[in-house]
């Protein structure tokens, strides 16, 4: 287990053998404290960390790692110039002061990793990160002790923290990887030392900030560029993606490829959507064919298979286990088919939406029956791709609902190429605030129908579902 030695080590370069308090855990956010955790205080633009210090350590912290002066009740231990070896260390609860809490938490981190002989794989991309990682870990956890990062921990704050969870036992760690600016995924990269990369895709998402997709492709790319020359690192990439493929002359690792295409190293065939009830596929590998059906919604998530598949191949698991793992699996981590009172069967795929998530989840809605109703929020932060993406999304729409409702400016657009593209007016309605939605669609849900529900996290379209489940 993580010490306060191990700690001060870290960030001093100065081991106190003294020093055994063990740190079970490391949060920054004081109402997740565990007992005998660390508690990281970070300023940030709505709150700061160290008005929480107290709160912390009441729920069990036995250390706070601090960058502010704090209030005398608290024992302070300072170690922004260093630390002598023969130093006292006070009574738990106590504050170790640093210049910069991220920084050590992050220091922290990449000490911790390299103390451990295990291998990584990292994940990253456009669309099916976080869905990935779940179906890669339950691969890898049939044959090792897996770690991977819980929830969102994609970032510079939750990769850390996840990190510092790693002990003795385990013998795998996924993580995925999330990406907004260039030099983000080196920075993860350098910390993790990922021996394997899965790149999904690169899609627009995020544009505004980065760009352009020429741009998110660099980005993405600087996973396969961290990796450690073959054979112990292993580039596994989306063959069918034209801004992936090419990032196999970007590493030194060795390059695995997936996708639906016959020159993919591991590719899928005869794929079939069953609604609800998952997808049929047929998976090739040199000279092996496996038929299979897997829980998984949605044809788009064929990828996701081949993904998963792939890190098992190359981890070594057997094909019994990685088949075991893929039919158990109950991974649908962003899209959940619930009923609403009146009986409807609403898809709540409200968790975010980029142009590729949202024509998955329309091809989703194409294979399911009744009456077919999107409700569709803008997507945002897709900067010069804005105007063209929700013509797009308009534009299948049309092809797949029987009645559309869109959300937010951007819906606007959405609306317009859908009545352009043979979906009648009075099937299509705009409106301004997601909640605007919620009587409209009680009062036009009945048994039988299906309704999809999708858009960017800042429209809160989760609160559609929220209030159809609780009210209709």
């Amino acid at each position: 287990m993580f010490t306060l030695a191990d700690l001060l080590e870290a960030l001093t370069a100065t081991r106190l053998d003294q020093a055994s308090l063990k740190i079970s855990e490391a949060h920054v956010d004081s109402r997740q404290v565990t007992p005998n955790s660390l508690f990281v205080a970070l300023p940030g633009e709505n709150t700061d960390g160290h008005a929480y210090i107290g709160d912390a350590f009441q729920r069990g912290a036995n250390l706070a790692l601090v960058q502010q002066d704090v209030p005398d009740e608290y024992r302070v231990l300072d170690i922004r110039q260093g630390i002598a070896p023969d130093a006292a260390i006070p009574q738990p609860p106590f504050c170790l002061r640093v210049e910069n809490s991220l920084e050590a938490l992050q220091q922290a981190a990449r000490y911790w990793r390299r103390k451990h002989d295990l291998r990584v794989i990292g994940i990253t991309g456009s669309v099916g990160k976080s869905t990935t990682k779940e179906l890669v870990a339950e691969v890898l956890s049939e044959r090792y002790v897996t770690l991977k990062n819980p929830g969102n921990y994609n970032n510079e704050i939750g990769l850390p923290l996840t990190l510092l969870k790693l002990d003795g036992r385990h013998q795998r760690a996924v993580l995925e990887m999330g990406f907004y600016v260039p030099g983000e995924i080196s920075f993860l990269c350098d910390i993790a030392r990922p021996h394997v990369g899965v790149i999904t895709n690169v899609g627009t998402v995020h544009a505004e900030r980065a760009g352009s997709q020429e741009v998110i492709a660099r980005g993405k790319a600087e996973l396969v560029q961290a990796l450690p020359p073959a054979p112990e690192g292993t580039a596994i990439l989306n063959y069918d993606d034209p801004w992936v493929r090419p990032m196999e002359d970007q590493t030194r690792a060795y390059v695995f490829t997936y996708g639906l295409d016959p020159h993919a190293h591991l590719w899928a065939s005869h794929v079939e959507g069953l609604g609800l009830k998952g997808i049929k596929l047929q998976l090739h590998f040199r000279n092996e064919v496996l038929h299979l059906r897997v829980p998984l919604i949605g044809r788009h998530s064929v990828h996701t298979v081949l993904r998963a598949t792939a890190v098992g191949l190359v981890e070594g698991v057997t094909w019994s286990e990685i088949v075991h793992a893929l039919q158990q699996t109950h991974n649908q981590l962003r899209m959940v088919a619930v009923r609403s009172r009146s009986g409807a069967l609403i898809i709540d795929d409200s968790y975010n939406a980029s142009p590729e998530s949202m024509l998955a989840a329309l091809n989703l809605l194409d294979e399911l029956t009744g009456r077919k109703i999107a409700v569709l929020g803008e997507m945002l932060e897709l900067g010069p791709y804005a105007q063209a993406s929700h013509e797009l999304i308009g534009r299948r729409a049309a092809e797949v609902a029987d009645v559309l409702v869109t959300v937010g400016e951007l819906g606007k657009v959405i609306a317009t190429s859908a009545r352009q593209h043979g979906l009648p007016a009075q099937a299509v309605t705009w409106v301004p605030d997601t909640m605007d939605t919620i009587p409209m669609l009680e009062d036009i849900l009945h048994e039988g129908d299906t309704v999809l529900i999708k858009g960017s996290n800042g429209l809160h379209m989760d609160r559609i579902v929220a209030a159809l489940e609780s009210r209709s």
